[in-house]
Formats: structure tokens, C-alpha cells, sequence
């Protein structure tokens, strides 16, 4: 089976993803945020592409079905309900609802990514349940790309680095595994920097800059590994928890 990492969205092509298990990394924040949100409760969690369009979606829900969150350049956007912290996706914010989220980067990532066989969101605060399901689908011998959402369309350290942790469970006692360049460099990531994610976010720009506004709280919730043991799929426009009562 072949097992890629694409550093950002724009370098995947349509037959990167057709017929794959697909695995969306923003770890600073939307895919800890979304792990987060469903763990506490939420119903689904609807990405769009833009503020705009976020309140379309909203008025196909009566009021207090929906909520509203997301950011632009980090910062909250204006009139929603919730921004981007991981922290702020509490059970008594989402718990029943429908998480409707635009962000920076995660967001489109996750958008651009339509055809694989599943979508799947992951991170630090799910890695070992999303490994799990990863390895299964890698038994059965699935394709797997790892698509970094990147930071505005550059490398992101964080997000590499996480792939590259996945790059290094997934093969285990596995016969044949091909990988790609990039899940080699992100596998060496990885093995650089272990679990020691404090250094990950601050070396990583995107780590420094959230710092620099105020987020370091976002950090210290991103880096509580395995903390939100959910597996988030993406499937008909909307992500709900894979479990007993969604099965792929």
C-alpha cells in the first residue's frame, strides 16, 4: 500500500485522493477544535469556505440548533459565537448542535480533498484513535494520503510533524509500505521532535504568531496528546464521530 504526505493543499492532484483514506492535519487548531467538539457533543461540524457562507448554512437551522465559530488571520470573526480555541469547544458551547466553522486553513484544506474513500480529521488530541483506524485501513492494504493544511498556503512545521508520527506508527509490522519523499521528510520531523510539541509550537511560525496574539493557551490544549480519543470523518458535507452509530 502507498502511505503520502502532501506538506499543503495545493500540492494534491485529484488522483492523490480518489478511491484513499485521507487524513487532514491542522493541528494549530481546527483539527484539535474539531476532535474537541465532537468529544464534548456536538452533533456534526459543518467547514465552509467563508464567513458568508457560514450564515447561508445557518438559516437552514432553527434557532439553537447551530453554531456559529471560526477565524480569520487567528482572530475571531465578528458576530460568531466561538472563534478557533480548542478550549472554548466546551460540552455546555456545543453539546446537541451543529458546529458551523470557516477557518484560515483547515477548513479549505478539508474542501479540496472531496473523493477519497474516507476523510479523516486528526491530530495530537486524537492520534492514537485515529492510528487505530489508519492501521486497519492500511491491514486491508487502502491507499493513505496525509494532507497538512499548512499555514495560508506554506509549510507548517506543526502539521508535518504530526504526519510524520502517523508515517512512523502506520507501517509497523506491516509487509510492504511505499512512501512518498514527503512522508519520509516528515517521518525524520517527527523522529526529531517526539512528543516534545512545546518545542514543535515554538519553532513553528504559526505556533510563534499565535503566541505573539495571546493564543498560548490554544498551544498547551493542542499538545495534551490522546487527551480526545474521537475519530472525525468528513462525508456529505458535514463531519460527525465515527462510532456504534456511524459506521463507514
Amino acid at each position: 500500500m502507498r502511505l503520502d504526505v502532501f506538506f499543503t493543499p495545493a500540492e494534491v492532484r485529484p488522483g492523490d485522493v480518489s478511491g484513499r483514506v485521507v487524513v487532514v492535519v491542522d493541528v494549530l487548531r481546527m483539527s484539535t477544535s474539531l476532535a474537541i467538539a465532537l468529544e464534548n457533543g456536538a452533533k456534526s461540524v459543518v467547514p465552509v469556505e467563508s464567513a458568508e457562507e457560514a450564515m447561508t448554512r445557518s438559516r437552514q437551522f432553527e434557532r439553537g440548533e447551530f453554531v456559529l465559530a471560526g477565524e480569520q488571520k487567528m482572530f475571531p470573526i465578528s458576530g460568531f459565537t466561538l472563534g478557533n480555541s480548542p478550549q472554548s469547544f466546551t460540552a455546555e458551547a456545543v453539546a446537541g448542535k451543529t458546529v458551523i466553522i470557516t477557518t484560515t486553513n483547515g477548513t479549505q484544506a478539508l474542501l479540496g480533498v472531496q473523493g477519497a474513500r474516507d476523510i479523516v480529521v486528526a491530530s495530537y488530541v486524537n492520534f492514537s484513535a485515529v492510528l487505530a483506524m489508519l492501521r486497519a485501513a492500511a491491514r486491508a492494504n487502502a491507499d493513505i494520503s496525509i494532507v497538512c493544511a499548512g499555514n495560508e498556503g506554506n509549510f507548517s512545521l506543526e502539521d508535518a510533524a504530526c504526519a510524520g508520527q502517523y508515517v512512523r506508527a502506520i507501517p509497523k509490522r506491516l509487509a510492504s509500505v511505499v512512501l512518498n519523499d514527503a512522508a519520509t521528510a516528515s517521518a525524520l520531523i517527527g523522529r526529531r521532535y517526539g512528543i516534545n510539541l512545546a518545542k514543535v509550537f515554538e519553532d513553528s511560525s504559526h505556533g510563534q504568531a499565535l503566541t505573539a496574539a495571546g493564543f498560548s493557551a490554544d498551544l498547551e490544549a493542542a499538545a495534551a496528546v490522546d487527551s480526545f480519543p474521537v475519530v472525525p470523518i468528513f462525508q456529505e458535507r458535514q463531519i460527525t464521530r465515527l462510532g456504534p452509530d456511524r459506521s463507514r
